[in-house]
């Protein structure tokens, strides 16, 4: 059975997307013993799986921006960029099964899915495309510290670091913040995060 994994990074930072990729590893393929949970692996050892997952599997990439997320709140722009991956990664084949990291399915998903739990230390094709999913959010981070230098995105990658924090509060959000997203100081009572 033709089965993709997916996964997505970037739910809980204060700017820019949240990203998921969705990977399909062809039958027999090798696969390399440090495909495993993306946190598991240091910047290194994710950029090189990165290189080898992109090169030898099949794999679909899809984001939401932060307008999106701050519009439709984050869960469902995780949906949201989820089934674009799933559609990236149909335009060179069409998995038969998904399997989702979490316990959430993807709603309006036509093709048949599982969750599974902590799926992305379980299953080689998860652990793929949380790596994927990873390396190309900080690398979009990276593109967007060089508009936003003051913010420091190419350090935290736009989590809620202290250094963020007082950023934000000396320059004000930039176009890439979330707006639905709060931070300490602004809404004590609802803590780091609210949801719009």
């Amino acid at each position: 059975m033709l089965t993709a994994g997916i996964d997505e990074a970037g739910r809980g930072p204060l700017a820019g997307p949240v990203v998921a990729c969705a990977v399909l590893i062809p039958g027999g393929a090798e696969i390399p013993e440090l495909i495993r949970d993306s946190k598991k692996l240091s910047e290194t050892q994710r950029a090189a799986m990165h290189e080898f997952i992109t090169a030898q599997y099949q794999y679909g990439i899809g984001q939401a921006d932060n307008l999106e997320i701050d519009r439709l709140n984050i869960l469902q722009a995780t949906f949201l960029a989820m089934r674009r991956a799933v559609a990236a990664l149909q335009e060179k084949i069409t998995p038969e099964l998904c399997l989702i990291d979490g316990n959430k399915p993807i709603p309006g998903l036509k093709i048949p899915q599982k969750t599974v739990v902590k799926g992305d230390a379980q299953i080689k094709a998860i652990s793929a495309a949380s790596i994927v999913a990873k390396v190309t959010r900080d690398r979009l981070m990276l593109e967007l510290h060089a508009q936003y230098p003051q913010y420091n995105f190419a350090e935290h990658k736009g989590y809620g670091t202290p250094f963020h924090i007082a950023a934000i509060k000396h320059y004000g959000r930039s176009p890439v913040h979330r707006r639905s997203f709060t931070y300490p100081g602004e809404n004590e009572q609802q803590g780091l995060f609210r949801l719009a």
